[in-house]
């Protein structure tokens, strides 16, 4: 089963030890065949929101919420169960720092 873990963090300037624990993250899932995809995002300075109401398109600069912690990457996780994805979750270096959300992707296919 598929599960999305968003990991939200405050905003900081890039850190080379940071980026080199998800390296090693990244390596680790790859290895234990659980890695599916995943990366990190541009700031959300960079983000633009789109709505569509009564046929009309809407665009907004920045993100969608404003609060101190943005989200800055993803994973997809292929894990057995829950307590599986949340136990790869626990090891993304930003759960350190920050909040990790894990969610079951809905397969439509």
């Amino acid at each position: 089963m598929q599960f999305m873990a968003l990991i939200y963090n405050e905003e900081v300037a890039p850190d080379p030890a940071l980026f080199q624990a998800y390296g090693k993250f990244t390596q680790d899932m790859i290895a234990q065949g659980h890695f599916q995809a995943g990366d990190a995002l541009q700031p959300s300075t960079t983000a633009t929101c789109v709505s569509v109401r009564d046929g009309k398109t809407t665009l907004k600069d920045g993100p969608f919420s404003e609060t101190k912690e943005q989200l800055g990457g993803y994973y997809i996780l292929e894990c057995e169960n829950l307590d599986d994805a949340i136990a790869c979750a626990a090891q993304i270096p930003g759960a350190a720092t920050g909040t990790v959300e894990v969610r079951p992707v809905l397969s439509l296919t």
